[in-house]
């Protein structure tokens, strides 16, 4: 099974500001993904030609779609989008929000696999080191969360950790490892020169991960101003 992740970033490039959600299809086509994990996805926003990217992005894959909308902006909104092209048991979303700093949330997702029933947690933390630990001991406390604790479950997305201090902490004492090590080898922002490791997998429960990359192509490197995230891996 193939897990990507990826800040879209709107679809507009990091460096060229260019708005193509078809760059975004292209890259995430090439890679052939089962599931597929974004954040900041643009519906009905003027930047981003007022597209509705959560109907488009799962009309295009075909796929099961679920939508969290974080951030209002004039009409529309954005957010964290998780396709899957298995069916999905249940469904959540939860916010943390961390008093007044940009609106954050989180998808609790249990996706009925080939190999069985997974619990994907798709979220895209807070800028500051306090802002995040707060919002992962909220998730991992969560009643919707610890309602799956006898599921594998990976937590996916842009974590914005740069000093990777999620992993040590409360992540390890709840049990799980963390897929996106040594952070050297996943430097996924900025996407023209990464230099930092923003976007991490974790995993608990019988997930064997097989193998974990950044996808560094000339088009995800232009795409947006992440990288993508890709995990094979299997439920023992």
């Amino acid at each position: 099974m193939r897990l990507l992740s990826w800040n879209i970033h709107k679809g507009i490039g990091g460096r060229d500001r260019r708005y193509s959600l078809q760059r975004v299809i292209d890259c995430i086509e090439a890679e052939n993904p089962d599931l597929i994990c974004l954040q900041e996805v643009d519906r009905l926003v003027r930047r981003s030609q007022y597209d509705d990217q959560p109907r488009l992005l799962a009309q295009y894959f075909r796929c099961h779609s679920v939508f969290q909308p974080t951030v209002h902006v004039g009409d529309g909104t954005y957010g964290n989008l998780l396709l899957s092209r298995w069916p999905i048991e249940s469904r959540h979303r939860i916010t943390l929000r961390h008093h007044s700093r940009k609106p954050r949330g989180a998808q609790l997702i249990v996706i009925d696999s080939p190999e069985g029933l997974l619990h994907v947690v798709h979220t895209h933390l807070g800028l500051t080191d306090r802002e995040r630990h707060s919002q992962m001991d909220r998730l991992l406390g969560h009643m919707l969360f610890r309602s799956a604790d006898n599921l594998s479950t990976v937590i996916v997305g842009d974590l914005n950790d740069w000093r990777d201090t999620l992993a040590t902490a409360t992540l390890a004492a709840s049990g799980f490892t963390q897929v996106t090590t040594p952070v050297s080898k996943f430097r996924s922002f900025p996407a023209w020169l990464a230099i930092g490791s923003l976007d991490k997998v974790f995993a608990r429960g019988k997930v064997d991960v097989r193998h974990a990359r950044i996808v560094k192509t000339s088009l995800s490197k232009t795409a947006s101003d992440h990288l993508p995230l890709v995990v094979d891996f299997h439920l023992r």
